[in-house]
């Protein structure tokens, strides 16, 4: 049974922030955050909307095998490619630009896993636009949590509840200093947070 979601601040506008990685205000994240508004302006919808862009339309760049680094969520928007952290980034400022709450939570995998949660009908859910090519599951679920990969503890692998407003400075960190080329996220992609 997962861990309900817990987010760190009890200020929701916190999850609105805007910032050098959640770069939300940016041209590009605005035009396509009003483009991807639904009639009626229902948040759930466009929050949908803004989820399966970024999982379906952003290529994760180990399912490509593309050698770029991306990080702020303007570079993700223009290069269309990111690894599931630079996805969040992206996803968070969609939200964000829409002003619906939106943060980031992690697991520890065989490397950390990063993805979001976003606040709507007064509760926080968990989405994973990590994209689906290779197996993994992350589907746009309000009511059951249908993340990218289960957690398997029998593995030691771990689930971390909390809800971030910002991404955490561990990952930025790595993905500020990556080197682009093949196989770039397995030099350093940070196992903790």
């Amino acid at each position: 049974m997962p861990l309900a979601p817990t987010p760190t601040s009890d200020r929701l506008s916190d999850y609105l922030a805007a910032d050098a990685v959640v770069d939300h205000a940016h041209p590009s994240i605005r035009a396509l955050a009003d483009a991807m508004r639904p009639r009626g302006d229902d948040p759930a919808e466009a929050a949908k909307t803004a989820f399966l862009f970024v999982r379906d339309e952003v290529e994760h760049v180990i399912d490509a095998g593309d050698p770029r680094v991306t990080w702020r969520a303007s570079d993700v928007l223009r290069e269309r490619v990111g690894i599931c952290h630079a996805k969040a980034h992206l996803l968070a400022a969609l939200l964000r630009a829409q002003g619906i709450p939106a943060g980031f939570c992690y697991q520890e995998l065989s490397a950390l896993h990063g993805l979001n949660a976003v606040y709507l009908h007064g509760r926080w859910a968990r989405l994973d636009a990590r994209g689906n090519r290779t197996g993994a599951g992350g589907e746009f679920s309000l009511d059951e949590e249908k993340l990218a990969w289960p957690v398997d503890t029998a593995r030691g692998e771990r689930d971390h509840p909390e809800i971030h407003p910002a991404p955490a400075p561990v990952v930025v960190d790595f993905l500020m200093t990556a080197a682009p080329g093949p196989g770039w996220y397995e030099k350093g992609l940070p196992r903790s947070l």
